[in-house]
């Protein structure tokens, strides 16, 4: 038992360190295409917060996952298993095509699909869904609405300062954007991980209430940390500078814009993605100079990608859950 527990648990990590290297491009691919970062000091950047995060914000998307979405009476150590397969699977899969989808959307499909492969839709709980749903369509437009509303505000603001001038605070200003985001990726994301482990301390009997041990917030934020040093360069190219060309000015915009819809959701106990987040609130900022600013071909793969993830997690979970059960698992 606590050796297959052990077991879980660093699959669970594995799956937090791809979270981290997948959605390293979330946190700093802005500030790089800016360059107001080299790749190698912007990844330490976000990883450090990434981690600082697990002493700010407490764990009510960790809870959320972890007992309001699945019936925990159903939940086995198959189910956890197939879910964090499925999840991991969708991960290398997109990051491979240097698409920048959502690990969180990932990790609840794959979820939800083991535990509907072993119990039925009644594993289900819908009102846990509710709020994640309307979330999957909100997150983008908070970030759109908010990096338009602070780009216009800023170029209104400066409209008479020397571009010159105005580039060089920025550049400053910049550092604070991104690790302000940072730190809101970290606290929304390394909260599902959380989730999930704790799932399987219950299970096992080793915790009687679902609640989230403190090793466990540390663990999963030292994961997630280490997985953004090892960067993820595909998706970085994507999020940088496929989508729109950005300035200090902008990169500052677009990660403050993201980092405000990541707060909302971390606050209200939604497991959100920070991926929609961050390319809404580009896409708002590019939207500022002309619409034709926005590569709209690119953002239209990228919003394909997001509704492909949940149903393509759900399906590879539910199929890893199955292999094991015709093992022998249960």
């Amino acid at each position: 038992m606590l050796a297959i527990v052990i077991a879980l648990i660093l699959v669970a990590l594995i799956f937090d360190y791809i979270n981290g290297f997948h959605d390293a491009a979330n946190s700093i691919a802005t500030v790089v295409s800016t360059r107001v970062l080299s790749p190698g000091k912007a990844v330490i950047w976000a990883a450090f917060f990434n981690f600082v995060a697990a002493f700010v914000f407490g764990t009510a998307v960790a809870k959320t996952v972890g007992s309001g979405m699945i019936d925990v009476k159903i939940v086995t150590f198959a189910v956890i298993f197939g879910g964090l397969t499925g999840a991991i699977i969708w991960d290398l899969i997109t990051w491979y095509f240097g698409l920048p989808t959502s690990s969180s959307h990932a990790l609840i499909g794959g979820y939800a699909g083991a535990a509907v492969a072993k119990a039925g839709f009644s594993a289900i709980i819908v009102s846990g869904w509710k709020l994640t749903i309307i979330f999957i369509f909100l997150s983008p437009l908070i970030g759109l609405v908010a990096g338009l509303t602070l780009m216009t505000s800023i170029l209104w603001i400066f409209r008479w300062m020397p571009p010159s001038r105005v580039d060089r605070w920025f550049r400053r200003l910049q550092l604070v954007s991104a690790a302000f985001f940072s730190l809101n990726h970290g606290a929304n994301d390394a909260q599902k991980t959380m989730g999930i482990i704790a799932g399987v301390l219950f299970a096992a009997g080793y915790i009687e209430t679902f609640d989230i041990p403190f090793w466990v917030v540390i663990a999963a934020h030292t994961a997630i940390g280490l997985g953004t040093l090892a960067g993820g360069w595909r998706i970085i190219h994507t999020m940088g500078s496929k989508i729109t060309k950005l300035q200090p000015v902008g990169g500052f915009a677009a990660e403050t814009g993201a980092a405000i819809a990541l707060m909302i959701a971390t606050l209200t106990g939604v497991p959100v993605s920070t991926t929609h987040a961050i390319t809404g609130s580009i896409v708002g900022v590019g939207a500022t100079r002309r619409l034709s600013a926005v590569r709209w071909g690119v953002a239209r793969q990228i919003v394909w990608a997001w509704v492909l993830t949940i149903p393509a997690a759900f399906a590879i979970g539910g199929g890893a859950y199955m292999l094991l059960r015709l093992a022998g698992a249960r």
